[in-house]
Parts: structure tokens; sequence; C-alpha cells
């Protein structure tokens, strides 16, 4: 399938008003279909409730207190967490432009594809933040080291280290 990618604005030309680009950034015609489908599994809750509030990167170590409040038909699968110093945290970020293929982070003369940067607009907008795991209250996990804005959609939440990352013999070989 092929797209054709189109300049957001000439070079050096002032953005269209109400255009969110900055100048030199390229966007593309995105798929009129969806390849597969993700299931959000519950909400993050910070306190930045605007993405230019959000900072750059989290900070595990003492950054703001959040709050991912897990659906709680997902609730059984929190057995061993509470254990985990620090957790992988998946989110999407749905606020984000998804057709951009060449951004200016620093509004300079240049642009750089968007795989070369950690940027939102992607064109599947998952983020991963590494976090220090709080406590556990219910459903709700309190972590420090995100970076998105407030009802941010999770997508999963993963060990940073398990605790079966080396099989204990035959029947445990199958965890790994």
């Amino acid at each position: 399938m092929e797209h054709s990618a189109q300049p957001a604005h000439a070079a050096g030309a002032s953005a269209k008003p109400g255009s969110d680009l900055r100048p030199h950034e390229v966007t593309t015609t995105l798929p009129p279909e969806h390849d597969a489908g993700v299931w959000f599994i519950g909400r993050v809750h910070t306190p930045w409730s605007d993405r230019s509030e959000c900072p750059r990167k989290g900070e595990a170590a003492d950054g703001a207190l959040c709050e991912i409040r897990l659906d709680p038909r997902w609730q059984e699968a929190l057995a061993g967490v509470a254990g985990k110093a620090q957790l992988q945290i998946l989110y999407w970020m749905h606020l984000a432009r998804r057709d951009v293929l060449r951004q200016n982070p620093d509004f300079g003369d240049r642009s750089i594809g968007t795989f070369a940067l950690r940027s939102p607009l992607r064109p599947n907008p998952i983020a991963s933040s590494v976090v220090t795991l709080e406590r556990i209250e219910g459903t709700s996990l309190f972590v420090r080291g995100l970076d998105c804005v407030d009802g941010t959609p999770l997508i999963d939440i993963k060990p940073v280290f398990c605790f079966d990352e080396e099989p204990k013999g035959p029947s445990d070989a199958h965890h790994s």
C-alpha cells in the first residue's frame, strides 16, 4: 500500500492558522483501516491536564505521584505485582497526531524522522515509561515516573524484572 508524504507547509512559511504543525514538519495520509485492536485496561491519572504541562520524560525516582486505575476485571492480573520495585507502563497517547513523518522538536530550521524521536506523535502512539511502584490500593497503583496527561488510556503493565527470569527446573521452563 502506497502513501504519499505531503509537506505540512513550505519550508520557512508560517503554519496555517489553527495548525499544530511546526515549520519543516511533514505528514502523510493515514491508512483507511486498522490492522489490529487494543483493549484499554484502565486509565492513568496525573497532575497534568494539558500536553504542554507534561514533563518531557518521567522521573521514576522523584517524579510526581500518579495513580493508575485498572479496570476491576483485571484485578487478578495484579497478583505478584506488589513486590516489584519498578514497572514498565504502556499507554496510548490519545491526543497525539498519527500522520506526522518528520518533526521539528526544537522549532529549528530542520526536521527529523518520527522514528528517531520519542515524541508522542507517531503512527501508533504507544508510550512506555519505567515507573517506581509506591503502593497498590485495590485496583489503583500509585507510581512515580509518568509523563502523560490525566485520563490517558492504559494498555499494559509489565514488571521490569520478573521473579522467574531464570527457570528453576523443567516444570518452570515455560514461564520464561
